[in-house]
């Protein structure tokens, strides 16, 4: 399953990137991608079910909040 992100409050390239790693190292993604000039998250994961992709996505909050602790994934 793949899709796609905004981030809101996204102020650092250099956090966008560590960002990146820290979501492409979860259990289950196969790549993360994000734009710091679009703003944008791209997640790549080897799930079918919605559920199990949100604990994907709940699982990046913490990796994008512990480099930027206002930045929010806009689901």
């Amino acid at each position: 399953m793949r899709k796609a992100f905004k981030l809101e409050n996204l102020d650092c390239a250099n956090c966008a990137a560590k960002m990146e790693a820290g979501i492409s190292q979860l259990p289950g993604v196969n790549k993360a991608t994000i734009s710091f000039m679009t703003s944008k998250l791209v997640i790549d994961a080897d799930v079918d079910d919605a559920e199990a992709f949100a604990a994907i996505i709940d699982a990046a909050q913490q990796v994008c909040t512990s480099y930027e602790k206002d930045c929010v994934i806009k689901r």
